[in-house]
C-alpha cells in the first residue's frame, strides 16, 4: 500500500501566499512620474497614500521628486504658471534719464545701465546710420 503526503513534515497544511499587484521592475514613463509626484505635491497630500494608489514604493516617489528637483529627470510640464496683474508704469518716469538723439534714434538711459551694454547699443546705432 502506498502512502502519500504533500507535507515533508507530516503535518498536513502548508502556507500558501497569493502575491496580487502589479510585477516587479515595472517601467515608467516620464509623463506618469511627473502626474505622481504632481499629485504628491498637492496641498494636503500624503506621499504614503499617494505611492499606495499608485502601488508604487514611497521611497520610489520620494526619489523622483528628488531627481526632478535636481533636473535628473524630465523637467516638469505640468507646472502651472500664474501671471500676475501688469505693474502700472508711468508715462514719464520721476527718475532722471539721459536721452541721446543718434542717427534718427532716440535712446533713453536710466541710471545704473551697464557701461558695456550702452557702448555696444550706441555703436550699434552709429553702424546702422552709415
Amino acid at each position: 500500500m502506498a502512502d502519500f503526503s504533500d507535507d515533508a513534515k507530516g503535518g498536513g497544511y502548508r502556507r500558501v501566499e497569493v502575491l496580487t499587484g502589479p510585477g516587479r521592475r515595472r517601467k515608467w514613463s516620464d509623463d506618469a512620474k511627473a502626474r505622481i509626484v504632481a499629485e504628491t505635491l498637492q496641498l494636503g497630500a500624503v506621499v504614503a497614500e499617494v505611492a499606495r494608489r499608485w502601488q508604487v514604493c514611497p521611497q520610489q516617489v520620494f526619489t523622483w521628486r528628488r531627481e526632478m528637483r535636481s533636473g535628473a529627470a524630465a523637467p516638469l510640464g505640468f507646472v502651472p504658471i500664474v501671471a500676475e496683474p501688469p505693474a502700472v508704469v508711468p508715462e514719464r518716469s520721476a527718475t532722471p534719464s539721459v536721452e541721446v538723439q543718434l542717427a534718427g534714434a532716440v535712446l533713453r538711459i536710466p541710471p545704473g545701465t551697464d557701461g558695456e551694454l550702452l557702448t555696444t547699443v550706441l555703436r550699434a546705432i552709429r553702424a546702422s546710420a552709415t
